[in-house]
Order: structure tokens, then C-alpha cells, then sequence
């Protein structure tokens, strides 16, 4: 494809993307851009994820699930597409989950009683609420303070640190890092979140982002969940890869430096011939909604997001 016809091909699509390719592809005014994106709350799967919260304020029956589709999962993927927080549609929604839904039986006993923003107790699940509360407009402070005190001496974050562990972990450090980031914007000027956010970036960048510091060996696949940070995936839910790491770092406006070179030579590896990018994987687990063609696929999300990166990348200078 050329280039029009690559964007062609990715504006023929849901209002969740078009938005956003209009806004980082385009360059589309603001006016365009925020016609469309208001979209996601009437139309397209963002509309059908919002009409599949109960009464009680919660999808699938939970505050969080083994599956995806929870309530904490349907606000992530509302955040990913980046429902406009100060819709009537997202309020009345968010409202519902701040009045109605706790963690009780969702998480540990001490946790049943908790409000969802208050969270529980593990910070790879902390890390991806506190990231939809804050983009959503919710005091998630509580969260946030607990993250600042779990920082690892190493920079990142690990949820088996209340067992024991002294070493941080990719996938825990990534999603505490987008809940800072998302409260960052929230709530400016704070010192300690920028200053930890600073380190766990730090974290990244000195294994870049998919290697051993020790050795300098690449990381292949996660202890615990064996997914290979190697391949693409879009929701990435809690599983970290090198795009999910690049393209936090993108949001970030951290400044690319050679660290990241051989991640995004990785990215432009992965390109197909027709120049688009294919979902490398899509992890195991109930979906609320169907928004990729599958695996092995063309896929309009990660080629957006690929092509943000290599801009933010090509942009350095």
C-alpha cells in the first residue's frame, strides 16, 4: 500500500481509531478530530462496551477477572480508545463504578470491601486501574501513594515483592509506569510521581527494553506468563512487550537515544510488504468485544501505534 492508501485502510475503520489516526497520522484539525472521537461513545465497539455494563456498575460480573472481561478490563479498553473522559456517557459509566463496585471477591479478603478506585493490593492490578481511574478523572491517590512506597530499589516494580522478591519485573513496571503517567496528567506538578516515573523509565531503557542488564542477553519470553515480549499484541492487558514499552515512552515525550534503536529496528522488522503490521498474538481469555481480525492478521491498532512510534523516533532530531 501507499501511504494514502495505508491511511485509507486505517480511517476505514471504528471511530476509536479513526480519532486517533486522524489526530497522529493525518494531522487532522481539532475540530475533525474531536467529531470523530466523540463517536466512540455512540458508535462502534466503544458504544457496544458501554452498553454492556450491568446496573450494578460492573462488566462481567466482577471488578476483575482471569478472563478480560471485567470491569477493570472494559475501562482499560475504554481508555485505549480513548473515550472522551468528559462525556455524559463516560461519567454516568465511571459514576456507577465509584458507587456500586468493590473488590469483594475479587482480590484478597482485605480487600473486599474496598471501592474499585481504592484498588487491592497487587501492583500489576493497582498499576491498571489506577491508570483508567486517573484518565477517567477518579481520585485514585490512595493507589498512587501505595505504588511510590513499592518502587524497588532497581527502579521498577514486581508483584511478587511481598514475597520476597528484590528484582523488578517488565510486566508490573509497565503498568504501574502508564497508571503515573496517567495521573501525571491528572494532577500536575507532582514531584515524587515524576521523580519515580523517572527511574522506572530508567528501568527500561537500561535493559533496552528487552534485555538482561546483567548480560546483556535478550528476554525472549516472561517467567510467568511465558508471552514473548517479541511479539505485538493489542489489548496487551497486564503482558509486557517492546511496543507497549515504546509506545508508553512515546506518550511520555521521553527523548529516544540509542537505547531504543535496536527495539525500533525490531518494529520496522516486523512491517509487512502491503506496510502494515500484523497482531503477533492475542492472549487467551474471554473479550468483551472483538476489535482485531486475529492473529497473524493485519492490524489497524498495532499499525497505528507502530506508526506513532517510528514518528516519535524519526522526530528525535
Amino acid at each position: 500500500m501507499t501511504t494514502n492508501e495505508l491511511t485509507r485502510w486505517l480511517l476505514d475503520s471504528d471511530p476509536s481509531i479513526r480519532w486517533q489516526v486522524l489526530r497522529d497520522v493525518s494531522k487532522a484539525s481539532a475540530d475533525e478530530v474531536d467529531t470523530e472521537r466523540a463517536k466512540v461513545a455512540t458508535d462502534g465497539v466503544g458504544a457496544r462496551l458501554l452498553a454492556q455494563q450491568a446496573s450494578d456498575g460492573r462488566w462481567g460480573g466482577a471488578a476483575w477477572n482471569r478472563g478480560w472481561d471485567s470491569t477493570m478490563h472494559a475501562l482499560t479498553l475504554l481508555r485505549e480508545m480513548g473515550l472522551d473522559p468528559k462525556c455524559d456517557a463516560a461519567r454516568r459509566a465511571v459514576q456507577r463504578v465509584g458507587e456500586r463496585v468493590t473488590w469483594k471477591g475479587c482480590g484478597p479478603p482485605e480487600a473486599d470491601d474496598n471501592p474499585f478506585f481504592v484498588g487491592e493490593t497487587e501492583p500489576c492490578i493497582n498499576g491498571q486501574v489506577a491508570a483508567a481511574g486517573a484518565y477517567f478523572g477518579q481520585d485514585v491517590r490512595g493507589i498512587v501513594d501505595r505504588l511510590l512506597a513499592e518502587q524497588l530499589t532497581d527502579g521498577g516494580w514486581n508483584c511478587e515483592a511481598a514475597n520476597g522478591s528484590t528484582r523488578s519485573s517488565f510486566n508490573t513496571t509497565i503498568c504501574v509506569l502508564e497508571a503515573l503517567l496517567e495521573y501525571e496528567r491528572l494532577v500536575a506538578g507532582d514531584a515524587a510521581v515524576a521523580a519515580a516515573r523517572s527511574r522506572g523509565e530508567t528501568y527500561l531503557l537500561e535493559r533496552r527494553l528487552f534485555r538482561r542488564k546483567s548480560t546483556g542477553e535478550a528476554i525472549d519470553r516472561d517467567r510467568k506468563g511465558n508471552a514473548s515480549w517479541l511479539r505485538f499484541a493489542f489489548p496487551t492487558w497486564w503482558h509486557y512487550d517492546v511496543l507497549r514499552a515504546l509506545d508508553y515512552l512515546r506518550r511520555a515525550d521521553v527523548a529516544p537515544d540509542e537505547r531504543v534503536s535496536e527495539a525500533i529496528d525490531l518494529v520496522i522488522s516486523k512491517r509487512n510488504a502491503d506496510g502494515a503490521w500484523a497482531l503477533d498474538t492475542q492472549y487467551p481469555g474471554k473479550m468483551p468485544i472483538s476489535i482485531d481480525a486475529g492473529e497473524s492478521r493485519p492490524s489497524r491498532w498495532i499499525t497505528l501505534r507502530a506508526l506513532r512510534v517510528l514518528d516519535w523516533y524519526s522526530a528525535r532530531n
